[in-house]
């Protein structure tokens, strides 16, 4: 029915449109806030860092935060 040539060339014919037509999609100026948000899915559990957190607590149990030295806990 077809020899190879033709089927390439069809082939060819019908993948071009479909990878610009992906790039298109992929790229377009209106999905760049919907692909950020879903970049940063993956952080979006983390806890906060010591050095970003204040109130965070070290390994040892007591608050990071600079006070008066005394114990928070009862």
């Amino acid at each position: 029915m077809f020899d190879s040539s033709t089927l390439g060339i069809i082939s060819t014919l019908l993948m071009v449109p479909a990878i610009i037509g992906i790039a298109w999609w992929a790229f377009a100026p209106r999905r760049k806030k919907r692909f950020d948000d879903a970049a940063q899915l993956p952080f979006a559990d983390e806890a906060p860092r010591a050095e970003d957190d204040p109130d965070a607590q070290n390994t040892n149990g007591q608050s990071t935060a600079s006070g008066d030295g005394e114990d928070e806990r009862n």
